[in-house]
């Protein structure tokens, strides 16, 4: 056990919650223990704070996992822990309409640097570091105590980069034929757990997807940048939409999208799917006049083709004028961001300035964050990185 000694400014924080361990948090950043070391946070005084592990990952060094001198980090917490996220969820094993769901979701249900996501019984571990990844069999034994599955899947997020570790991601149980079918709120979706870092729909965009088919969608021609597999379009047409276009820059984000219209009984050669760069795209549409009544933006933090770099927290303004220029009178854009790099006030005055600039007024119908079984630690309020506004052009 490797004892961290926390600077006085940062004490009280730390008591009071907060659990993200970061390098300038310790009065000797090179104290810092190695990959999996449990650590015990101790302030001037040399009283204990909090215990947790040593696990570098974009947001810090570690995170902090109990603030009880006595509870000591191992298969018991794991239980307690992963028992008390099941029990949050318990209506969701029950929904008919729904079978995907986030079951555990980092520091908001006491773990940070792990989640995991249900699918129809089969379960996707996602290790965000080393660290955390060093304490998995614990972890997958504390869990197999509570629950019963089809099969376990991982991916682990902590190459040199922070990004995917390329390897077979199957754990344990039945492997079953891919794609798995699942369904959200009534729509099904063709999933993956084997086929690289991503599964083939993001979950905490599910009530996004819900009111653009229940309320926004019905007779109007609809945009989806950044389109991934198609998610926001499938229920754009199960809403009515009378056509949607999806632009991707990635070539198999046609064949993904083909699937998922096709999953739902949705006519895919009535739609637009295009393999094209989103800004080169918005340059082409401008020049030739074409516009949508709804358009959706939901870029990645950071993302780079051969002609632009894009960066949520530098770009996202102009992108949004963008979406403006393309975007019928009265039209609505859903404006989207997972960026945990800014809140949603600076998010607010990204489209605040964009319409400025562009010399139009605007109004917000609506606002989302996480979803319900995306727990949020109170003490962590940057866990709530998901922020989705609908804006309405006037």
């Amino acid at each position: 056990m490797t004892k961290v000694r926390i600077k006085k400014k940062f004490a009280d924080k730390m008591k009071n919650g907060y659990p993200l361990l970061t390098a300038e948090m310790l009065e000797n950043p090179d104290d810092s223990g190695q990959e999996g070391d449990i650590l015990t946070a101790v302030d001037e005084r040399n009283q204990f704070i909090a215990r947790g592990y040593a696990g570098k990952q974009n947001k810090g060094i570690g995170w902090l996992i109990t603030w009880d001198a006595e509870e000591e980090i191992g298969y018991r917490l794991f239980v307690n822990r992963i028992r008390a996220a099941l029990g949050k969820r318990k209506r969701w094993f029950k929904k008919d309409d729904t079978t995907a769901f986030r079951v555990f979701n980092g520091e908001g249900d006491g773990i940070g640097g792990l989640t995991i996501d249900y699918f129809d019984n089969h379960y996707l571990f996602t290790w965000y570091s080393e660290g955390i990844y060093l304490l998995r069999e614990e972890i997958f034994q504390a869990f197999e105590e509570l629950v019963t599955f089809k099969s376990i899947y991982e991916k682990k997020r902590f190459d040199t980069k922070g990004q995917y570790v390329e390897d077979d991601d199957f754990v344990k149980g039945e492997r079953p034929s891919f794609p798995l079918i699942i369904k959200e709120n009534g729509a099904h979706f063709a999933v993956n757990l084997n086929d690289g870092a991503m599964v083939g729909v993001f979950l905490d965009q599910r009530d996004v997807r819900k009111a653009i088919r229940d309320k926004y969608a019905d007779g109007k021609n609809v945009l989806n940048t950044f389109s991934y597999t198609g998610a926001f379009s499938v229920f754009a047409a199960l809403g009515g939409a009378v056509k949607t276009t999806s632009v991707d820059l990635a070539n198999r984000s046609v064949a993904k999208t083909i699937e998922q219209f096709s999953m739902n009984g949705i006519d895919y050669e009535a739609q637009d799917i295009l393999v094209r760069d989103v800004f080169r795209y918005f340059n082409y549409a401008v020049k030739n006049n074409i516009k949508f009544d709804l358009v959706v933006m939901d870029p990645p933090s950071f993302a780079r083709s051969k002609k632009n770099t894009f960066s949520a927290a530098k770009d996202y303004k102009n992108l949004m004028k963008q979406a403006i220029d393309i975007t019928e009178d009265k039209g609505i854009i859903v404006a989207s961001t997972n960026a945990a790099s800014f809140n949603m006030k600076k998010f607010h005055r990204f489209i605040d300035e964009a319409f400025k600039e562009k010399g139009l007024k605007y109004e917000i119908i609506e606002t989302f964050t996480l979803p319900e079984d995306f727990t949020v630690s109170s003490s962590f309020p940057e866990g709530n990185y998901l922020k989705v506004l609908i804006v309405r052009r006037k």
